[in-house]
């Protein structure tokens, strides 16, 4: 489809190249679009109680909709997940599960998961933007470096269940496409959600099948094929990290202008809807504990295979168990870590009152 698509446009760049402008258009609208619905699973899971329903809303028909979209474009034969990662045959049971209530975990130190912490850093938050380096070096390392031995071994230890997705079950595809999203819409019109903010959310969904579509079908070239992709935010994180110190070394791919494309959106967001501010630290406790959730999060996001969004809002639609089981396991170690933290605080508050 690329070469036909060139030809007709006069383009001379190949289909990495392309790939750079298709994800900084595609981050773009999602950063604005999750800047201004505070689009965060930390906070529909364990943020302030009275901001959870209306958070869940939002992720909820994001969610929806990404599911419908990319089962109609697998239905349509623009693209397939037969060779993805998440479509392997055997599944990573330890390193998904683990990876996934490490990531968990760090979000909550954190005060926000990878996703989250990229478009808060577009809107001047250079809390977000220390921690996201740390998590690309945590991240990097994990793939590449000195903790890529812990990866591999967590990897080994797998299961065959003969099936990869929810598609080979009985009922098929459709049905359990019908099946989650009708879940989720009843979670987002039970919310309380204001309806521009569900506006925004359906729109936000949207740009995960138009991710799929757009690098394994628009952008597919048998000759020079690109990955097939979505969101996501650990490979992309540690591929614009080294891409930043070692450019001569890698060519920036979708990853690398998505990660732009968000950043520059939730910029533009801010500005506009002046919600730009400056933050910083506000002491060296909380620095350590947001590096220390940045950490974790590096790490466990790429044992699980993807974030919040690579593996939960882009990975489920592909109704891949091992996406399941991820998102899963981040889901679970968010309510942990968010237990343990209001147990702690509580017993805080006790101890000053008695004292």
């Amino acid at each position: 489809m690329f070469e036909t698509i060139s030809l007709a446009l006069g383009l001379e760049a190949g289909p990495r190249a392309a790939s750079v402008w298709f994800g900084l258009a595609l981050g773009l609208v999602f950063g604005a679009l999750a800047l201004l619905t505070r689009f965060c699973l930390r906070r529909a899971l364990v943020g302030p109680v009275e901001e959870r329903a209306s958070a869940r809303g939002v992720w909820a028909l994001a969610l929806a909709i990404a599911i419908v979209g990319t089962q109609a474009a697998v239905a349509a034969g623009w693209i397939g997940f037969s060779e993805h990662r998440f479509h392997a045959t055997t599944l990573p049971v330890l390193g998904l599960v683990a990876g996934g209530l490490l990531f968990g975990a760090g979000a909550v130190l954190a005060r926000g998961c990878i996703t989250r912490l990229t478009v808060l850093t577009g809107g001047g938050n250079l809390r977000a933007l220390t921690a996201l380096f740390v998590f690309a070096v945590a991240a990097h390392a994990t793939l590449q470096g000195v903790l890529a031995p812990v990866r591999t071994t967590l990897a080994s230890v797998s299961v065959d269940l003969g099936a990869v997705s929810l598609a080979e079950l009985p009922g098929g595809a459709w049905a359990w496409t019908a099946a989650l999203a009708a879940a989720a819409l009843v979670v987002a019109f039970r919310s309380g959600a204001g309806r521009w903010s569900l506006a925004g959310a359906a729109l936000l969904g949207a740009t995960v099948p138009a991710g799929w579509v757009g690098t394994g079908f628009l952008l597919h070239d048998e000759f020079d094929p690109i990955a097939l992709e979505s969101l996501s935010f650990t490979a992309p994180w540690a591929d614009t990290l080294f891409w930043s110190v070692a450019s001569t070394l890698r060519e920036p791919g979708f990853g690398v202008g998505l990660v732009g494309g968000v950043l520059g959106g939730a910029f533009l967001a801010a500005i506009l809807s002046r919600r730009f501010a400056w933050e910083g630290f506000e002491s060296p406790a909380q620095m350590g504990r947001s590096l220390s959730g940045a950490a974790l999060m590096g790490v466990g996001g790429v044992l699980a295979g993807g974030c919040t969004v690579g593996a939960g809002l882009s990975g489920i639609p592909t109704l891949s168990f091992a996406a399941l089981l991820a998102f899963a396991s981040i889901a679970a170690g968010m309510l942990a870590a968010g237990a343990l933290d209001a147990r702690t605080a509580r017993g805080s508050r006790g101890l000053v009152a008695a004292e």
